[in-house]
This record gives C-alpha cells, sequence and structure tokens, in this order.
C-alpha cells in the first residue's frame, strides 16, 4: 500500500506511490512479500538473476510485442513480418530453455519473471488462426519448438496459472476490435504508427 501521511492527515494519502510495468512488479512482489528459495519470481543467485532479467526483456520485445503486430497491422505482409519475428523469438526461447533441466526457464520447474512474461500472450497465440488462418499458426510438430511446447503444457497446467486465464471464446470477441484495427489504445495506436508494441509512446499514443 503506499505511505499514509502523518501529522494529522487522519490517514489520509500524502504521497501516493505506483510501481509501474508487469516485469518491474515481478520483481517488487519478490521484494515485498520477502519469499525465499524456490518461492521467488526471480531467482537469488545473481547469475541466474542477472539471466532472467535479460531473457524477460527480450521476450517482451520478441515474442509479445509482435502479437499486436499480427493483429493491427492491416497488410498481410507485415503482419507476416510480425508473424515470423515472433516465431524466431519463441525458437530463441525454446533453445534457452535447453540450457537447464526444464521444463521452466529456472531448473526445477520453478516459475520465473520469464515464464510469467510469456505465460499470458503464449495462452492467447491461438487467436491467430482465428483471425489471421492457418498461415498464423504455431505447429506442435515444428522440431524448432519441442522445448516450448513441453513448457506451454507444464505452466498452463499449474493451478496458480490456470485460474488467471481468460475464457477462449469471450477473448476472442475481446481482442476482436484488434484484428479489425478499431482499437483505441495506447499499444494499438503505436502499432498504427508503425512502432512495436513495446515502444509506446505516453503523448504520441495518447487516445
Amino acid at each position: 500500500p503506499p505511505p499514509r501521511g502523518g501529522g494529522g492527515g487522519g490517514g489520509k494519502i500524502e504521497h501516493p506511490r505506483a510501481v509501474m510495468e508487469s516485469l518491474v512488479t515481478v520483481e517488487f512482489v519478490d521484494a515485498v512479500s520477502g519469499a525465499r528459495g524456490g518461492d521467488r519470481l526471480v531467482a537469488e543467485d545473481p547469475w541466474e538473476a542477472g539471466r532472467a532479467r535479460v531473457w524477460a526483456d527480450r521476450v517482451n520485445r520478441e515474442c509479445c510485442s509482435p502479437y499486436y503486430t499480427v493483429l493491427v497491422r492491416t497488410e498481410d505482409a507485415e503482419r507476416m513480418e510480425g508473424f515470423q519475428t515472433l516465431l524466431a523469438g519463441l525458437r530463441a526461447f525454446d533453445e534457452e530453455l535447453g540450457k537447464t533441466e526444464g521444463p521452466t526457464f529456472l531448473a526445477g520447474g520453478q516459475l520465473s519473471n520469464v515464464d510469467i512474461a510469456l505465460i499470458p500472450w503464449a495462452y492467447r497465440f491461438y487467436v491467430f488462426e482465428h483471425y489471421r488462418g492457418e498461415r498464423y499458426t504455431l505447429q506442435r510438430s515444428d522440431p524448432t519448438l519441442q522445448r516450448y511446447w513441453a513448457w506451454f503444457d507444464y505452466v498452463m497446467a499449474l493451478p496458480q496459472v490456470a485460474r488467471t486465464l481468460p475464457d477462449k471464446a469471450r477473448y476472442l470477441e475481446h481482442i476482436k476490435k484488434y484484428s479489425d484495427s478499431s482499437a483505441r489504445s495506447k499499444v494499438a495506436n503505436a502499432v498504427r504508427r508503425g512502432v512495436a508494441a513495446h515502444e509506446y509512446d505516453d503523448k504520441k499514443d495518447e487516445y
């Protein structure tokens, strides 16, 4: 909670504070919860923590942002370019998964900031086939994505993940405004402007 002011303020919030950006919030949760060991979302080991921060940012840029390129851009060539960027990002993630015993980014099935960065978008990739056709489908038979699919099946089956996932039919209806490029949001405006979703500008992309 934000700090509350003293000096007879009667509990009035004098200096409200908010933690911005999802990846920063993950680290904030670790800090305020006092989590230790496998309960942490950022590894205690400094080297693993550094590796995970790099990959959380990379996943955000290469696997999450292109999701909106595929949906919002109106030219098929631009959509496919976004999809290929996303595929390359997932293949790089798949390769990195091979550096530990898996199935998660950290060893021993421990959820981390990297997994949490990707999970919401990985779950939503099914919308591509619905709105963009079979050419935009992630194939389970793809030999370069086998560790990714093992990761996907593991994390999506976790109770703490499953209970956060939206109903697929309802989400398809919700995301329709992005698929027809009618959505009005900072992310949608940024992608229409020709930049990646994570590069939105509060002023340029105001809606």
